[in-house]
């Protein structure tokens, strides 16, 4: 088998690509009547779907990992776990799955690029959600200690009442571009001209 495109997309961190790539491999593979078992990089597989957030792809490519493959590659159940916990949305516990596996070399990349991705989206919807939150739920969406969490959303604007131990959201000011709509300007133009005519 060729994995020289997988590969050189975990070489250059186009980790969003992977899932797409193992998928169009396996199925390549797969029409040529090949079975593999313990050559293909499921845990890979799994954590590239993982990543793009496609978490019904990595459940029906779960169910289709033969049983022998999930007993002797404990990375592959590692990385169903973080799928788990997502579907779950088990927020703290993403981040439990991610830190209780020693993680190969190939997967370390792809594993942490994802934990700083889910972690700023995590981050954004406090953002949306919230206008006031604890230290400690704060800690439990973003994975981190108390302390760090704080020093995290202090970073980012917020403010901390040091003898309540609550964060205040700082909200994120988004700029709304208007469109000029061509009829209105044409009715505008038209009404400018008859009041000086």
């Amino acid at each position: 088998m060729d994995f020289s495109a997988l590969n050189d997309a975990l070489a250059s961190k186009s980790y969003d690509q992977i899932a797409d790539i193992c998928d169009t491999l396996m199925l390549q593979v797969s029409s040529q009547g090949v079975i593999f078992q313990d050559e293909w990089p499921y845990a890979i597989h799994l954590l590239g779907h993982i990543y793009i957030n496609d978490i019904n792809s990595a459940r029906f490519l779960w169910k289709r990992i033969p049983l022998a493959v999930k007993e002797s590659q404990p990375e592959v159940v590692a990385a169903w776990k973080i799928g788990q916990k997502l579907w779950a949305r088990d927020y703290a516990g993403v981040y439990e799955a991610i830190r209780e596996f020693n993680w190969s070399p190939e997967a370390q990349g792809i594993v942490a690029s994802f934990s700083e991705f889910y972690t700023k989206k995590m981050f954004e919807l406090l953002v949306s959600a919230y206008s006031t939150i604890s230290t400690q739920d704060t800690a439990l969406f973003l994975g981190l200690n108390a302390d760090d969490a704080a020093n995290y959303a202090l970073q980012r604007g917020w403010t901390l009442d040091l003898s309540s131990q609550m964060l205040t959201v700082k909200k994120q000011v988004v700029a709304t571009e208007q469109k000029l709509d061509s009829s209105k300007l044409q009715r505008l133009t038209e009404y400018v001209f008859n009041l000086e005519h």
